[in-house]
């Protein structure tokens, strides 16, 4: 612009070169404060940035330590407890149980008692028609008969060749032979009524009575049947009380003792359950199934246990002694069985142990362990020798009870 021209608009020149001074310093001032509010919020970004990142590894780490740390859960070893109580299947039977035959052989007349009967001993069961016995006792009279009087008539010989002989009429010799005629026929008599004293005897037993007191568990005859002592007429049972026998495994057969507590339960009978005791044991092993046998009494008062059925019996046993331990708390590897022990300061130590009788839920130790030791209960297969583990909550004592099912 000329100074005419700024002549013209009445403006100085130096004035306004002073204006567009100031108005550059403005500008450059403002650049310099955007300039540096940029920077400072870069700065702020950047160190929140890294603040965060130091943060996160921070956290990190803890994460990682936390994850490091091994929880565990624990149980504390306990001796073998008072009992143990065996599960054993058992079938019941009468105390006394016996096949009644017949000793006379013929046909049935009649039978007085059925099934379900209950006879009282001596009671009548059946009558049995025996014509060959009848004919046989017949004819055996009629023989005695005849013996007698073949005895009566040597008695009187004798006496007459005894009087001969004190007159010396006969030899000593014939009076010796009728002697002995005499003898034989009285031995013959005897013969014969021993004879006929047995079939008597025998025709007794048309009358089928019972050896004792008892149920009619079976009726095997009709009217009409042919009677021979092989064939049994009824099956007696006694009732009250019960015998029931069960075979214990050999691993247990050492923890059974007569007198010892059972109990006896039938699941058709829910609810009830029925004490008897052991009476006997076999007291040896059978090398066939490797079994003891053992009988327990059971009484049967009201009748509800019938002979025959099938129950469940529960042997209180006695004690092993034994330690005893979670099955859970045990590592299989290949040294064998082992325990994770864990000491005060939370160090695991691997014990080798030898496993005696199984329980189900817990097993016996006999060797490994000496009682009141913390083990880990669910070890997982990564736990080693050494490890540092952190307690959470101890489980419940191993049971000192356990129940068996061989």
């Amino acid at each position: 612009m000329s100074q005419h021209s700024h002549s013209q608009l009445a403006i100085h020149p130096v004035a306004a070169e002073e204006g567009h001074l100031l108005q550059r310093r403005q500008v450059a001032r403002r650049t310099r404060i955007a300039a540096i509010v940029v920077l400072v919020l870069l700065a702020a970004g950047g160190a929140r940035t890294v603040i965060s990142r130091m943060s996160n590894a921070r956290v990190l780490e803890a994460n990682a330590a936390q994850s490091a740390v091994i929880y565990v859960k624990t149980t504390q070893v306990r001796p073998g407890g008072k009992s143990q109580t065996l599960s054993l299947p058992g079938t019941l039977q009468g105390f006394v149980q016996a096949p009644v035959s017949a000793r006379a052989g013929g046909y049935l007349r009649r039978w007085t008692k059925d099934i379900g009967s209950q006879v009282k001993q001596g009671e009548l069961l059946a009558e049995i028609e025996t014509p060959e016995l009848d004919q046989q006792l017949s004819q055996a009279v009629a023989a005695r008969n005849q013996t007698a009087s073949s005895l009566e008539l040597a008695r009187s010989t004798l006496e007459r060749w005894e009087a001969l002989r004190k007159r010396d009429a006969v030899s000593q010799q014939e009076l010796e032979e009728k002697r002995s005629g005499h003898a034989q026929a009285r031995a013959n008599l005897a013969g014969a009524d021993a004879n006929v004293e047995r079939l008597r005897q025998l025709g007794n037993f048309k009358r089928v009575t019972a050896p004792f007191a008892g149920v009619i568990t079976r009726r095997n005859v009709d009217i009409g049947d042919l009677i021979d002592s092989n064939k049994p007429l009824f099956t007696l049972s006694q009732t009250d009380p019960l015998r029931v026998y069960v075979n214990v495994p050999q691993a247990y057969a050492q923890l059974v003792k007569p007198g010892q507590d059972a109990v006896v339960t039938q699941a058709e009978l829910r609810g009830r359950t029925f004490k008897g005791k052991v009476a006997r044991t076999a007291g040896s092993i059978d090398a066939g199934t490797r079994t003891m046998q053992v009988e327990i009494t059971l009484p049967n008062r009201d009748g509800a246990l019938l002979p025959g059925a099938f129950v469940n019996v529960a042997l209180a046993a006695a004690p092993s002694g034994a330690l005893t331990i979670p099955s859970n708390a045990l590592l299989f590897r290949s040294q064998g069985p082992l325990v994770a022990k864990v000491d005060g300061a939370g160090g695991v130590h691997l014990q080798a142990v030898r496993l005696g009788r199984n329980y189900g839920e817990t097993i016996e130790v006999t060797s490994g362990l000496e009682g009141n030791e913390s083990l880990v209960l669910n070890p997982s297969d990564s736990l080693a020798d050494g490890d540092k583990v952190q307690v959470v909550a101890d489980a419940n004592p191993a049971a000192p009870a356990a129940k068996a099912t061989p």
